[in-house]
């Protein structure tokens, strides 16, 4: 595996390139149009950490994985402690045999963001409001729940912009196996709405339709076992005799296994 931090202008700042355990020190600060990168060979598992300030997750590397420092408004879904300073510790490395096979969040991806197409899982949605960062898809899958409020971290989520048809969508880049879903929906209320119901449409053509509680815990869902590619959250109701407008999804959990 290698791990690059490549300048706006498209030269190396660092690399590191061990095998599969590689580790990267980087002693300066980052720059507006750095881009943190990580590739393989061959698609992998991987545990990974490429800011030391999240934590370390594992996920399923199919091709080169992009990262572009957050600066400004793009920074502000993530801790203020992310992406400063002048020491940063990055670090991958192969999944063992026994962290692959373990019951797990499979949706959980605390490093996703628009660029990414290699390290999955991924999120993307038909909606975000107003492009924000902190109402961006890849904010339901970070493992962060915390549901009381909304805005900039630690209340980052997806936001759908009052759209009615909205949807979003959590890819896994291979078949998984997954028996429940766990759901946080946003609950900064009175400022926020809720959803009594969703659809829950699986990559195998099934589809789930939890009912929720007007809560900001996690609500867990039971599930016939599917194996699945990808998972898309739509048709959301609202509470209809609540005066706001404004439900929105803290956090999609997929819980199973991984096929192989």
């Amino acid at each position: 595996m290698v791990i690059r931090i490549i300048g706006a202008d498209g030269k190396f700042k660092a690399e590191s390139s061990d095998g599969l355990d590689v580790r990267l020190v980087y002693n300066a600060e980052y720059q507006e149009g750095d881009v943190i990168t990580l590739s393989s060979e061959k698609p992998i598992y991987v545990i990974t950490q490429l800011e030391d300030s999240i934590a370390p997750f594992c996920g399923y590397l199919s091709s080169e994985y992009a990262l572009p420092v957050p600066f400004g408004e793009k920074r502000i879904c993530y801790s203020p402690k992310c992406f400063t300073g002048d020491m940063h510790l990055l670090w991958a490395r192969e999944a063992t045999c026994e962290e692959r096979k373990e019951y797990r969040n499979l949706a959980l991806n605390p490093l996703d963001n628009h660029s990414n197409k290699g390290l999955f899982p991924h999120a993307h949605a038909n909606v975000e409001t107003r492009g924000e960062s902190v109402f961006a898809a890849h904010n339901a899958i970070n493992g962060n729940i915390s549901a009381e409020g909304h805005g900039a971290w630690p209340y980052e989520s997806w936001g759908i912009n009052r759209r009615e048809d909205a949807e979003m969508t959590v890819e896994f880049g291979r078949e998984v196996r997954i028996n429940k879903l766990v759901i946080t929906l946003r609950a900064d209320f009175p400022h926020d709405n809720w959803w009594k119901q969703a659809t829950v449409r699986f990559s195998d053509g099934s589809e789930f339709v939890p009912q929720f509680k007007k809560t900001g815990s996690p609500q867990s869902f039971d599930i016939d076992t599917r194996v699945v590619t990808s998972v898309t959250m739509s048709k959301m109701i609202k509470d209809e005799t609540d005066p706001s407008p404004f439900p929105a999804l803290v956090q999609l959990e997929c819980w199973g296994k991984e096929i192989s």
